[in-house]
């Protein structure tokens, strides 16, 4: 009897403090925090037992693997939680018939998404600044500040959460980039599987990096009468941290065709 009154205190607990919905936001932003961390000692435990070349490695070398395993998780959740809210879901629909304007809609589900990766970048941030620049300089300082603004200033207003969505769909990206690292890593920068790696980090960047923004520009024109009602350092947002992006993005991207082209030349 104990054991289930424990269990009905611990649901009720979890229900009406964790996930409730004006804890949601601050309990899913930990959440995002505690995973980071879960997700880092998973990938040493399992590097260090199944992957031979990973205790080779120099310690500031091994962390950043570590760190890259959890932007790799972290980039594969927030990608599959942007796409539903994107594309596959009409909850942001113009279709849909809440009366609540698209700009200020928001839910459990999307508060929760959000969180996580707040949590996450907090946690990125954080390695960052305690090992810089080792795991990256002043332009991923830069990037995260600026995205993890914009995406809790989402998370805690419940403003413009479609489009801090399709922003955060520009981390499918991830995922490849982290395998070239690996790939480089261990040695294999002339083998078939890096030279995939590139063609495929060629499109996926052109597509959810480049032409999603295009996309997202749009939609924001053709909804600026919602946009213009959002308070001020929203609106601002919606406007600036796209363009920012976009800026970084192309700047990359030429990164991107300059390596895809060196690597092309070495095979002929």
């Amino acid at each position: 009897m104990e054991i289930k009154s424990y269990q009905t205190q611990a649901e009720q607990f979890v229900e009406h403090y964790l996930l409730a919905d004006p804890f949601l936001p601050y309990t899913s932003v930990v959440a995002g925090i505690c995973l980071s961390k879960l997700v880092y000692d998973l990938t040493e435990l399992f590097s260090s037992i199944h992957i031979k070349s990973y205790s080779a490695l120099r310690k500031i070398k091994r962390i950043e693997w570590n760190n890259r395993g959890i932007s790799t998780v972290h980039a594969i959740f927030i990608s599959f939680m942007a796409l539903y809210f994107v594309f596959f879901s009409d909850f942001f629909s113009d279709q849909t018939n809440l009366q609540v304007l698209m700009v200020f809609r928001s839910s459990p589900l999307s508060n929760f998404g959000l969180g996580v990766s707040v949590g996450y970048f907090l946690a990125d941030l954080g390695m960052i600044f305690w090992l810089y620049p080792s795991l990256g300089g002043s332009e991923y300082i830069f990037h995260h500040c600026l995205s993890g603004t914009a995406v809790a200033y989402s998370l805690f207003s419940g403003e413009a959460q479609l489009y801090t969505y399709m922003v955060l769909i520009s981390e499918l990206t991830t995922p490849e980039i982290n395998l070239r690292w690996y790939l480089d890593i261990a040695g294999l920068k002339r083998s078939n599987a890096y030279l995939i790696n590139g063609v495929a980090i060629f499109f996926a960047w052109l597509t959810a990096r480049i032409l999603l923004f295009v996309y997202m520009f749009y939609h924001v024109y053709v909804h600026y009468d919602q946009v213009i009602q959002m308070h001020t350092f929203g609106y601002l947002l919606v406007f600036v941290v796209p363009i920012a992006l976009s800026v970084m993005n192309l700047i990359w991207f030429g990164k991107i065709v300059k390596g895809l082209k060196k690597t092309l030349e070495k095979r002929q």
